[in-house]
């Protein structure tokens, strides 16, 4: 399929048509590309099952074909424009190396030079690429000289509900001590300081802290150190509804970078992670929002006995 591609990619077609067209992946790109520019201008990056997830598609494997396909419209968009287009496509990545798919050598490298290079090398040239993709102020151009528009979700009810909710607590606390906490919200809270790996992490670190207190005034409701990761949990019981699911999204963007905060005061590497539990299963309205803000989330967490 890539042969196939690069011969497209060497024909006279111009970007334009390169991208239109019926087939499955071409619809596809289409349909991603928007959603790469929307993460670009956040710069926040997406993984492949995330980005999967939010077009529909069962396999995100199939996204290899896809992201390639983009990144060979970009490079004619290159040659049309007579100016660089960065390779947008390289800000999915596996959660595993936190690296895009080798298919990335093809637009940063030959392909085969860059499969060999140690993995220190590949996440230079990587974090280069991203920051060039970043940096770049023409991606709404890109969208419109492809006949694209922008990728916009409304949450506006639900935020509106999240923000009274909010305020709501901030009161009771204020006048009375103290919001309260539901008990399955304690129970989710406790199953997950004493197992780790409900949230990816080794099964033999030791217990989570509950109620962490942090410079900002936050309570976190579990706190896990794992080597130079300082890893925030906020739970979200059975009893959540969206706002609070919201809410609770938000909350792990505002730990994640008060965390980092605290590393740099102590001199420390700033490497801070916040994860957001639900004992529910994420609600797939919410996909979108998770990949804008780049939010780390594990869903159908049953606490056990123990």
């Amino acid at each position: 399929m890539r042969n196939e591609t690069t011969r497209m990619a060497k024909s006279e077609i111009s970007a334009v048509q390169y991208l239109a067209g019926d087939e499955l992946y071409q619809r596809r790109a289409r349909a991603a590309l928007p959603l790469l520019v929307r993460q670009a201008m956040q710069s926040v990056t997406v993984y492949y099952s995330d980005l999967a997830a939010e077009l529909g598609m069962p396999n995100e494997r199939n996204l290899n074909y896809v992201l390639g396909f983009i990144g060979d419209a970009l490079e004619l968009l290159s040659k049309d424009w007579k100016e660089s287009v960065p390779p947008i496509q390289c800000l999915v990545i596996n959660k595993r190396d936190r690296l895009p798919g080798e298919g990335i050598g093809w637009f940063i490298t030959k392909k085969e030079d860059f499969r060999k290079l140690p993995r220190k090398e590949q996440r230079r040239l990587v974090k280069i690429e991203l920051e060039s993709v970043f940096a770049y102020s023409k991606w709404v151009s890109v969208l419109r000289a492809f006949g694209l528009a922008q990728a916009i979700t409304d949450y506006a009810q639900i935020a509106a509900k999240a923000k009274s909710i909010g305020a709501t607590r901030e009161l009771r606390a204020a006048s009375f001590g103290g919001g309260g906490e539901s008990p399955e919200h304690k129970k989710l809270k406790q199953f997950v300081a004493k197992h780790p790996e409900a949230v990816g992490l080794p099964a033999s670190l030791s217990p989570g802290h509950m109620e962490e207190p942090l410079l900002s005034g936050d309570v976190l409701d579990v706190f896990f150190r794992h080597g130079h990761d300082h890893v925030a949990v906020e739970v979200k019981s059975s009893v959540s509804d969206e706002a609070d699911i919201m809410r609770g999204m938000f909350q792990c963007v505002k730990y994640r970078a008060v965390l980092e905060a605290q590393q740099a005061k102590d001199g420390l590497p700033q490497s801070a992670r916040a994860i957001l539990v639900l004992e529910a299963k994420l609600p797939p309205k919410f996909q979108t929002l998770k990949n804008i803000l780049g939010v780390e989330f594990v869903d159908g967490v049953i606490p056990g006995s123990s």
